[in-house]
């Protein structure tokens, strides 16, 4: 496959043409394309639907088709990346992070798009779900060990559950074993500082990057 094919893709991607983009995406994984490129084209692509996100030429439609993309894409090639990594020497831990959209908050599409980008880029995510009260994250932190929590929430009432449970975190005595981001709907610098994070990001890619750079790693794809 041609780069002029993995552009095209990208392109479909990101206009949301769900059948082609589907269609072609299967025809290169089937010709030999390598599979953690492919999901590299995918995280391009969702940079391009995260500035349209942010400058309201795209909305909660279009994330969620993107998202569901994302999803079926993922379904074909990650079993052709395990197959690679099985084949060849072992691979170093990954670096865990655990995320969730905190209590009293429903949605997912945000966090499911930034899950598979942190997936796709090595991670080992642990994905708690939706209205995840403190005490499930304070567990999952003592059971996995993650280097970074990601808490999501789109609903402004999930800014006061933030901050919960990065208090809840000092008071079990494990704020300072990893970082916090938050992440979703109208959070920005002054909700960050309001519910004690360590950093936010306004799209998937800028959580990937976040993570990138606390953990000191290089991206698994692209």
């Amino acid at each position: 496959m041609s780069d002029a094919e993995g552009q095209r893709l990208v392109t479909l991607l990101a206009d949301m043409q769900e059948a082609e983009a589907l269609e072609l995406a299967r025809r290169m994984l089937d010709a030999g394309f390598d599979p953690v490129k492919l999901l590299g084209l995918c995280r391009e692509a969702m940079a391009i639907v995260g500035a349209r996100y942010e400058a309201q030429e795209y909305f909660l439609t279009e994330l969620m088709l993107a998202g569901e993309m994302l999803t079926e894409i993922g379904a074909m090639a990650k079993p052709l990346i395990g197959q690679a990594r099985d084949a060849g020497t072992a691979a170093a831990a990954p670096v865990k992070v655990v995320i969730g959209t905190v209590h009293g908050d429903l949605h997912d599409i945000g966090k499911n798009i930034v899950t598979f980008m942190l997936d796709i880029n090595g991670y080992e995510v642990v994905d708690l779900g939706v209205n995840v009260p403190s005490k499930a994250f304070i567990d999952a932190v003592r059971e996995h060990h993650p280097a970074v929590v990601g808490l999501s929430g789109f609903l402004t009432l999930a800014f006061d559950a933030m901050k919960d449970t990065i208090d809840a975190f000092r008071t079990a005595g494990v704020r300072e074993d990893f970082r916090v981001m938050i992440g979703g709907g109208q959070v920005d610098e002054r909700v960050m500082k309001f519910a004690g994070a360590d950093g936010f990001g306004q799209n998937a890619v800028e959580a990937v990057s976040l993570c990138d750079g606390w953990t000191g790693r290089a991206r698994h794809a692209g």
